[in-house]
C-alpha cells in the first residue's frame, strides 16, 4: 500500500483498464451512428443488470435516497449526454480529454458542498485543468461542433456531482454499486428515448452487429472488466496511486481516433489537451501526497 508507484502486473492491469476504455470511444462511436446516445445507454444498463441480477444484494434502506441520486446523475445524466457528446463531435479526441474535466469540477463541488479545503497547488491544477478546456476549444475539428463541448462539459459536472455522492455511500460493494446504479437507470432512460429520440427503438431493430456489438462491449469490457479490475488494483494500492495511470485513457483515444476513425487534431487540442491532462495530474499527484481518499472515488469512461 505504500510502494511509490505501480510495477509489473498491476502496471499491466492499470493500462489494460486504459485500453478498455479508450476503445469504447471508438465502439460506441461507431454504435452510435445506428442507435441514438440515450437508448444506447439504456441498451448498456440493460445488459449490465442482466449479466449482476443474480449478484445483487439489497443495499440498506438507509442507501437507497444517495444510491437513487448516483444513479441520476451518473447513470442517466453523465453517461447519457457523453454518448450524445460522442455523437455530436464528430471526433473521439476531444471527448475522451474534456471527460477528464470531472476531476477538478469534483474537488470545486466538494469544497462548496461538503466544505473540503485544497491548496494551492490543486487551485493551480483546477485553473490548468479549465485553462486547457479554453484553448482545445479553438481546435478547428472542435469550433465545427461546439455544441458537444458544451454537451461533455455538461456531462462531466454530473458525473463530478455523481462522484460526491458516492463518497457517502455506505455498506455498497462496487457489484451492488453497479448493479443497482444500472437497473435504476434504466427506466429513465428510456423514457427520456421515448420522448427526445423519435424513431430510435425503429433504428434498434434495424441495428446491425455494429450497434448491438458497441453496447455489449460497453457493458462488459468498459463496465464490468474495466471497473472490476479497478477495484481490484483499489484493493492493493491508494486510489491516488492509481488515478494517475489511468490518465492514458485519454491518451490511448486519441491515437485510436487519429488511427482508426480520420481525427486530424491540431496545435490547440494537443496543448489544450495537455494542460487538461496535466492540471489533473497535478490534482491527483497532490491527493497521493496528503495521503487521503481522493475527491474521485472513479474514473469514469464513456
Amino acid at each position: 500500500m505504500t510502494a511509490p508507484g505501480l510495477r509489473g502486473r498491476d502496471l499491466a492491469l492499470a493500462l489494460l483498464i486504459c485500453l478498455c476504455w479508450a476503445v469504447n470511444f471508438l465502439t460506441s462511436a461507431h454504435a452510435l451512428q445506428e442507435i441514438p446516445p440515450f437508448l444506447f445507454t439504456a441498451l448498456r444498463m440493460a445488459i449490465v443488470v442482466a449479466l449482476l441480477a443474480a449478484f445483487l444484494r439489497v443495499p440498506p434502506r438507509s442507501q437507497w435516497p444517495r444510491l437513487a441520486g448516483i444513479a441520476l446523475f451518473t447513470g442517466v445524466l453523465h453517461f447519457g449526454t457523453s454518448f450524445l457528446a460522442l455523437k455530436l463531435a464528430g471526433n473521439l479526441s476531444s471527448p475522451a480529454i474534456v471527460t477528464q474535466t470531472y476531476v477538478p469540477m469534483a474537488v470545486l463541488l466538494a469544497w462548496w458542498w461538503l466544505g473540503e479545503r485544497f491548496a494551492w497547488r490543486t487551485a493551480l491544477g483546477i485553473t490548468i485543468s479549465l485553462a486547457g478546456v479554453l484553448v482545445l476549444g479553438f481546435d478547428p475539428m472542435v469550433l465545427d461542433r461546439p455544441a458537444a463541448l458544451l454537451v461533455m462539459l455538461g456531462s462531466s459536472l454530473m458525473v463530478a456531482i455523481g462522484t460526491v455522492l458516492m463518497r457517502g455511500l455506505k455498506g455498497v460493494g462496487m457489484v451492488d454499486q453497479q448493479g443497482w446504479t444500472a437497473a435504476l437507470s434504466l427506466l429513465p432512460l428510456l423514457a427520456i428515448s421515448l420522448v427526445f429520440e423519435p424513431g430510435g427503438f425503429a433504428a434498434l431493430r434495424e441495428a446491425s452487429w455494429v450497434g448491438w456489438g458497441g453496447a455489449a462491449y460497453a457493458a462488459v469490457f468498459a463496465s464490468l472488466l474495466g471497473h472490476g479490475l479497478f477495484f481490484k488494483l483499489v484493493q492493493r494500492h491508494p486510489v491516488a496511486q492509481v488515478t494517475p495511470y489511468l490518465l492514458m485513457t485519454p491518451v490511448f483515444a486519441v491515437l485510436l481516433g487519429i488511427a482508426f476513425w480520420g481525427d486530424r487534431p491540431g496545435p490547440a487540442l494537443w496543448i489544450g489537451g495537455a494542460m487538461v491532462l496535466g492540471g489533473v495530474l497535478l490534482i491527483a499527484i497532490r491527493t497521493l501526497q496528503k495521503a487521503r481518499p481522493p475527491v474521485a472515488e472513479v474514473t469514469p469512461e464513456v
